[in-house]
């Protein structure tokens, strides 16, 4: 980390860092800068960003601008990356750490319902995938005895209906 923030102290005291060609965004997972030029949506720097990770490291959720005392900045998938100036710098955050909220959003999508009443309360996805239990199979068990009843007294029926006289309607 050391060596990140002395390589930013010494772009910003650059004479040229107010007017660079290219941003530098930190990704907190590898520990080093990627350039982008100016006017990078930051979607794409995210994908870049992603890509050249290894295998098994946290990924870049989204880029956002941090200075010390400041409430970060965050960039939106279609946002243009900028640069605010002496203080600010560009980072990735990562999903590190965020396994709670990784839950929360699946449940959203799974459950948009329950997620709306004031009593809902986040269970772990082992809770709630577990839905596999003897009631469940008992009442599949009855399904499959319906289905089976049904189509028995379906063809007893059909075995003892009446023989159609077919051949009385085609001598004429």
């Amino acid at each position: 980390m050391e060596v990140a923030s002395k390589r930013e102290e010494e772009r910003r005291n650059s004479p040229e860092s107010s007017q660079s060609p290219y941003l530098e965004v930190f990704c907190k997972t590898s520990g080093k800068f990627r350039r982008f030029a100016v006017g990078t949506i930051a979607g794409f720097a995210v994908h870049v960003i992603n890509r050249n990770l290894d295998f098994g490291d946290a990924s870049a959720l989204h880029v956002e601008a941090v200075k010390e005392g400041e409430e970060p900045v965050t960039f939106g998938p279609n946002a243009i990356l900028v640069n605010y100036g002496s203080g600010w710098k560009l980072q990735t955050v990562t999903d590190e750490g965020n396994d709670e909220a990784v839950r929360m959003q699946q449940m959203s999508k799974l459950f948009p319902e329950a997620m709306k009443s004031p009593d809902f309360q986040l269970k772990d996805m082992n809770q709630v995938n577990s839905g596999i239990n003897f009631q469940y199979i008992g009442k599949i068990s009855l399904v499959f005895a319906f289905m089976f009843l049904l189509g028995g007294i379906l063809t007893f029926l059909l075995e003892n209906l009446p023989a159609a006289n077919i051949s009385a309607t085609f001598s004429e």
